[in-house]
């Protein structure tokens, strides 16, 4: 069973509405005459090479998808303040467990992508495309430990490692 949205387009009562602004009715709708249908089979069918293109094309958008949310996570953390409160330090959260979980499943995330001719699971399947995605996740783990940084939550001052370090011995002086 299929529907023949072709027959509603004549008794449609908003037939008489102008088409919007900017709206070209010669590039929405193709009609293809009885004469041509082969022609048009063919075009609307795509070849492998070219399903596979696409899907490489999916795999870079998907690669960078990280990449692309950094901004908003980036406006978050200063939304949030540069205190210690439970809403930083669930961004912060995020921002460091979300790369760990992204790159351990990074042959998941990438699998509808594989080309017809690999195996979806396989490492060296679109290695560029995950190469970039790790990186990417490497960027947001930085933003989140710069985040932990200026809020103090990393120890990389002195001050922070004086009950590690030993007292030197004072020099022995006799005033008599």
């Amino acid at each position: 069973m299929s529907l023949d949205y072709a027959s509603l387009e004549g008794a449609s009562r908003w037939k008489s509405l102008p088409s919007p602004p900017g709206f070209s009715k010669s590039l929405s709708s193709v009609r293809v005459s009885v004469n041509n249908v082969s022609s048009a089979v063919k075009t609307t069918v795509s070849s492998p090479a070219a399903y596979d293109k696409l899907k490489d094309r999916r795999a870079w958008d998907m690669a960078i998808a990280p990449a692309k949310s950094l901004p908003m996570q980036a406006f978050m953390l200063y939304m949030s303040g540069g205190g210690v409160q439970i809403f930083s330090m669930g961004i912060v959260a995020m921002l460091l467990f979300t790369p760990f979980k992204n790159i351990a499943s990074i042959n998941d995330a990438f699998k509808q992508f594989a080309p017809s001719n690999a195996s979806p699971t396989a490492f060296s399947t679109l290695l560029p495309q995950k190469f970039v995605y790790v990186l990417c996740n490497i960027l947001t783990l930085a933003v989140g430990l710069w985040k932990c940084r200026s809020m103090g939550l990393l120890p990389l001052g002195t001050g922070d490692w004086l009950a590690f370090e030993t007292r030197g011995e004072p020099p022995e002086l006799s005033l008599f």
